[in-house]
């Protein structure tokens, strides 16, 4: 959970010639499967593409990441450029220690990859729901993970399984003290 505090402002309505005082706002924002799956709904458009957002579009995923009830409308707009970069890193944080190995033989995958897709893979990966509200790079990874885990194992190829050997060979020798 990232936590955003917005400071108490004071600003000019120049209608009413009067002063409008902000008070101090504390956004708790999650950047989840139900924020993006509230997002998409709105805007009827996958979430994670390569697509630029526009604006609009940013603040309403921040408005969609709100974990708070009763929020002002008006707090989203008092975000400063430096709150938005502080959201944009949290929600590229991968929130995890596990990593991948890129297999460079291995197809990009062009699915396009939407929030009722992922609901598919938990269900599928029999994964509980609860998780729909874990950081979503840290479900995607599990996701990853239990579909490696799930898969069998790959065949080594023959050129692979002469190396393997060979240096089983050359360290059974050492171990022996053996040459042959």
């Amino acid at each position: 959970m990232l936590t955003i505090v917005i400071p108490e402002t004071e600003e000019f309505d120049q209608e009413t010639q009067t002063f409008i005082q902000h008070k101090r706002e504390v956004l708790s924002l999650e950047h989840s499967l139900v924020s993006l799956s509230k997002w998409e709904s709105r805007w009827k458009k996958p979430f994670l593409s390569d697509a630029e957002k526009t604006p609009e579009e940013t603040i309403d995923y921040i408005r969609c990441m709100t974990v708070n009830n009763n929020v002002d409308p008006s707090v989203y707009r008092r975000l400063t450029n430096g709150m938005v970069q502080r959201i944009n890193e949290y929600i590229s944080d991968p929130m995890t220690a596990t990593t991948f190995s890129e297999d460079k033989n291995q197809k990009k995958n062009r699915e396009i990859v939407t929030s009722e897709l992922i609901y598919y893979w938990m269900v599928a990966l029999q994964i509980p729901f609860e998780c729909q509200k874990w950081h979503l790079n840290r479900l995607i990874t599990l996701i990853r993970v239990c579909n490696i885990k799930n898969s069998p194992p790959k065949k080594m190829s023959r050129t692979d399984i002469y190396r393997q050997n060979a240096a089983l060979n050359e360290a059974r020798r050492k171990m022996h003290g053996s040459k042959g």
